[in-house]
């Protein structure tokens, strides 16, 4: 068998409870099999992004609903266990499982991929039913012939818009091919469908509009089981202590359900706790060249939502649920809505953040392009500007900076903290290779602008504070009198650096800058 009640989604799924690191999201199958059988609501599709749990859950679906295995012993030491309807639909259905990522090397057009599907669809069908079924009939033809009934698993149904070899008739004919598999609803009792994108995206008036989807931006259903809660990293903290929950935290935190649970990204979190390390895992993937791709067509758009995202300063839109079928994201609000629904942006309260240090550092990336322009000449000094700070070069600093604010940046007109903020944002990029950047971090007696904790030993934690219409010496006494230093008390030395900046145009110091800069005394 090709796809029809095969062993491979239960031997995966059984292979995974089986690891070191497992996190048990089998509740998931109490609420799917709740639909099965309710008409319209029984077609579901579920987009995450990559390497969020889609494959995982899908596997976990196969291995509990499909006819001819055995998969009591692995659910029964599982949540799924414990709900009254446990047995009801344990190993009861016929399941054709299909991973459309799965396809030849060698295959170099959509005629070859979609006929090698239909084949092994109706390669199977006539195997187990005994039936003879013409390769020109619809799909859905061949299962009432059958009689029978099934629960299709449809995994990462849109891998195929991604090849180059498709065009836009193609995408016009795999939806078809799609509508057609699920058509027949006496034959259907469950459609559950993985993807990236929301259907929409690739479909067009009535292909597939019985789907109820779920993505980043609207489930309210599924959403815990796609990511790592709160809770659960903390219990495989407690399993693995060689890894603290707040550098977990730091490092791939970010996302959140409905209701507010804090969500982790999966990929990443078993991917440290695996070589007890916090590093880049999930966006060593991929997604670094689709965070460029989604502002390609439109970066002067985004430009400056992106460098305040990066200052750590949330973003107001109004997301776009559904984005337009349309290749090219040549819109504000839907260019950021899609960087959502990819993972890389997180969604709270009407604001936009940047997730996590995971994604900040791609992010950061983003501000080297040369289409950022004049941000870009920014970066590029940001390594001297590290290295004035360090070497306490008040002058350099101090002119370093007003060159960057005289700069044609519309965000950098600045008359308040927050605008100057984005600005040493920008200046200080190259300094995230050695230090944890805090912005706004909360203390005893305030709020700090900035605090530079040393991922080395040997260089020195830096405290920034800013003064717009004050003095750099005002900024270096509010360092002190608050106790900012409490945050990097345990460093060897602690730079104090104070930068003021002039807004008023009536004064003859307007737009010059001055700096500070003083060793703090244990």
């Amino acid at each position: 068998m090709n796809y029809l009640n095969i062993e491979d989604p239960v031997y995966r799924f059984e292979r995974h409870v089986n690891n070191n690191i497992y996190v048990d999201k089998t509740m998931m199958i109490d609420i799917v099999s709740r639909y099965i059988d309710k008409s319209d609501f029984s077609y579901i599709c579920v987009t995450r992004p990559r390497r969020f749990g889609k494959t995982y859950n899908a596997n976990m679906l196969a291995a509990y609903y499909t006819k001819g295995y055995d998969t009591k012993n692995i659910f029964d030491k599982l949540k799924i266990s414990q709900t009254d309807d446990y047995l009801k639909h344990l190993n009861k259905y016929n399941v054709l499982y299909i991973d459309f990522s799965d396809m030849n090397d060698r295959c170099s057009s959509y005629d070859e991929y979609i006929t090698n599907i239909k084949q092994n669809i109706k390669s199977d069908l006539e195997s187990e039913y005994h039936i003879d079924v013409s390769l020109e009939a619809p799909i859905s033809a061949a299962f009432r012939q059958t009689k029978d009934s099934f629960v299709l698993i449809l995994d990462e149904c849109d891998s195929i818009f991604y090849k180059s070899f498709m065009s836009e008739q193609d995408c016009i004919s795999y939806m078809e091919f799609l509508k057609n598999l699920i058509k027949d609803k006496l034959s259907v009792r469950l459609a559950y469908m993985t993807g990236i994108l929301p259907i929409v995206k690739y479909s067009s008036g009535s292909a597939l509009n019985n789907f109820s989807e779920f993505n980043f931006i609207n489930d309210r259903r599924y959403d815990e089981f796609f990511g790592f809660t709160e809770d659960e990293v903390k219990s495989l903290c407690i399993q693995y202590p060689q890894l603290k929950y707040e550098d977990l935290e730091y490092w791939y935190d970010g996302y959140y359900t409905s209701t507010g649970k804090k969500l982790f990204n999966p990929r990443s979190v078993s991917s440290a706790f695996d070589r007890c390390y916090c590093g880049n895992y999930w966006t060593s993937t991929g997604p670094m060249s689709e965070i460029a791709d989604c502002i390609e067509d439109n970066v002067d758009d985004v430009r400056d939502d992106i460098v305040q995202l990066v200052a750590g300063v949330p973003v107001e839109i109004e997301l776009m649920e559904y984005l337009e079928k349309d290749d090219n994201l040549d819109i504000r609000d839907e260019i950021l809505s899609s960087m959502v629904i990819f993972g890389f942006l997180t969604y709270r309260d009407g604001y936009l953040y940047i997730p996590n240090h995971e994604l900040m550092l791609k992010f950061e990336k983003i501000l080297n392009r040369k289409d950022m322009g004049e941000y870009n000449e920014i970066v590029k000094q940001s390594k001297l500007i590290l290295k004035a700070t360090q070497e306490e070069n008040e002058e350099l600093l101090a002119n370093m900076i007003e060159e960057a604010h005289d700069k044609e940046i519309d965000l950098f007109h600045y008359n308040d903290e927050n605008s100057l903020a984005c600005l040493l944002t920008v200046c200080y990029i190259y300094a995230r290779k050695y230090y944890r950047i805090k912005r706004e971090e909360a203390t005893g007696k305030g709020r700090c602008d900035m605090i530079f904790v040393p991922q080395r030993s040997h260089i020195p934690a830096i405290i920034i504070e800013l003064k717009v219409n004050g003095t750099p010496h005002e900024a270096i006494d509010q360092i002190i009198n608050k106790n900012y230093v409490d945050k990097v008390k345990d460093c060897k030395e602690i730079l104090l650096v104070g930068i003021s900046y002039n807004s008023n145009s009536e004064h003859a110091e307007y737009k010059k800058h001055h700096v500070k800069i003083e060793e703090y005394k244990k």
